[in-house]
């Protein structure tokens, strides 16, 4: 088995920025990543703040990111990370196609869309129940639609399906949308387009095929509102739990680390939406993989400075 200088679990924003800083200062890199490359940024349709780019596709960024590392020599494995231990000075990785040994390890294992948690949602996914408006929203056009959420994920995808669909309706469970207000205007110019505040959902109409919801206000009283699909946005939860046993996690099961991406394991970093923050943007994820391969970096350059 071949020790890599820096493998990188995870190869969204945070994960693909920390190979090219990595490559950059002369490391080897191996990415694993089990699903597919960019991230949750491949799901939005229109991304308008990541600089140098007025308007790009999630999906035209990300394949930009790729090719970048590639071109500069990084090696990537279509293999999610089970775990992680260390083993007399480095770490071994295990793959659930097999077992990868690296010096330093950066995290970068994102997050994943948080679901409602309630009866018969698993069994109508993709029977009315979507968690991506751009991998699903055509499915729906001319058709009525629910968004759940008040974020920015919410409110872009409540404006890409106001495009197709016959109506909107934006579901939130505070008295007030969370995201942009530059999201908010632009669905506010919307005439398909309408509101629901303080309402939560209680359950799904439909055994086979969603045919509405049912909803609650905060006084506990019930609604029921027709719609052909539901797109639930209410935020992601951290694929952190194969490597708890090696850094600290906080009450959400985020890493429990500050800007410094360093975690209490030395050799072991983390980036990305993995990790506690305040702002969660692509900005912040490449930023976060910046930090941690230098950190990397030095951690290697000060081993090897030691082993002279």
């Amino acid at each position: 088995m071949r020790t890599q200088d820096i493998v990188i679990v995870g190869a969204g924003p945070a994960g693909l920025t920390a190979a090219i800083y990595a490559r950059r200062a002369g490391k080897n890199v191996l990415i694993l990543e089990g699903e597919s490359f960019g991230g949750q940024i491949t799901h939005s349709p229109k991304v308008e703040n990541y600089p140098g780019f007025p308007v790009i596709s999630g999906m035209e960024l990300a394949d930009k990111l790729t090719e970048q590392v590639l071109a500069l020599g990084a090696e990537i494995e279509l293999d999610r990370a089970t775990g992680i231990e260390t083993a007399g000075g480095s770490f071994l990785i295990h793959g659930e196609a097999g077992d990868y040994e690296a010096r330093a390890v950066i995290v970068a294992a994102g997050s994943h869309h948080r679901t409602l948690g309630l009866p018969g949602e698993e069994e109508l996914v993709g029977n009315g129940i979507s968690y991506c408006a751009i991998c699903d929203g055509a499915f729906y056009a001319g058709r009525d639609v629910a968004v759940i959420g008040g974020g920015n994920t919410a409110l872009q995808e409540a404006v890409m399906l106001s495009e197709r669909c016959a109506s909107v309706t934006v579901i939130q469970n505070l008295p007030t949308l969370t995201g942009e207000e530059s999201l908010a205007a632009i669905l506010r110019t919307k005439e398909n387009v309408h509101f629901l505040f303080s309402h939560t959902v209680s359950g799904f109409i439909g055994k086979e095929l969603l045919t509405g919801l049912r909803l609650r206000d905060r006084e506990g009283k019930e609604c029921e509102i027709r719609v052909d699909g539901v797109f639930v946005a209410i935020g992601q939860v951290p694929e952190n739990g194969p490597f708890a046993d090696l850094a600290e996690l906080d009450e959400r099961g985020y890493f429990a680390s500050d800007e410094s991406c360093t975690t209490g394991t030395p050799g072991l970093f983390v980036a990305g939406d993995c990790r506690r923050k305040q702002i969660r943007q692509i900005t912040t994820a490449t930023a976060d993989g910046a930090v941690a391969a230098l950190a990397a970096c030095r951690y290697l350059d000060d081993l090897a400075s030691r082993d002279r």
